[in-house]
């Protein structure tokens, strides 16, 4: 009797963990990141060992523009190869939003600094505005994509509750498309 009933508790729980991941998937599917990233936090700790959830999470974190959220998953992502790349694609988007947040903060320079880049908006306006020479001279500042001259993005630096905020406002032609704010 004892075994029926742990083993009918072990299977319980299995197929509520299987639920929670798949429904934080079918969120990330449907493009609702925000909540695939805030239902995904609740359940980081039970799925610590699990580097697919974990990387599910901290890409749905990522898209929700909720970047300080990548540093737990940046620390537990290292045991199989994928993993390990993910931890360093989430570290330089980490990087880049701190080091944007010191050079317009402080007014220094960042046109040294190379960082691989990707194709996400944050990494975009960090290698633009590591062109720019306007960088911590102009708030905001408008940088014009290279790669398509009716992109653009204006790069602003705000203070909410005495904490820097980066606001990335993506342009096309003179229209705004997308709002993304990192704290």
């Amino acid at each position: 009797m004892m075994l029926r009933l742990l083993l009918f508790s072990l299977l319980c729980i299995y197929t509520l963990q299987a639920s929670v991941q798949s429904r934080i998937y079918d969120l990330y599917q449907n493009g609702d990141y925000l909540r695939a990233c805030n239902e995904g936090v609740k359940e980081l700790a039970a799925n610590k060992k699990d580097e697919k959830f974990i990387s599910l999470y901290a890409f749905a974190c990522l898209k929700a523009d909720k970047i300080d959220r990548l540093a737990l998953p940046i620390i537990m992502l290292k045991h199989s190869r994928s993993a390990r790349k993910n931890a360093a694609y989430f570290s330089v988007m980490l990087m880049q939003k701190n080091l944007l947040i010191q050079a317009l903060e402080n007014r220094t320079p960042i046109s040294g600094l190379v960082l691989p880049g990707t194709d996400y908006v944050l990494s975009k306006v960090f290698d633009l505005a590591g062109r720019s020479e306007q960088l911590g001279k102009k708030n905001p500042l408008t940088l014009t994509d290279s790669e398509n001259p009716r992109r653009s993005y204006r790069l602003s630096l705000r203070y909410r509750s005495g904490i820097p905020v980066i606001i990335i406002e993506e342009y096309y032609d003179t229209i705004m498309t997308k709002r993304h704010i990192y704290r």
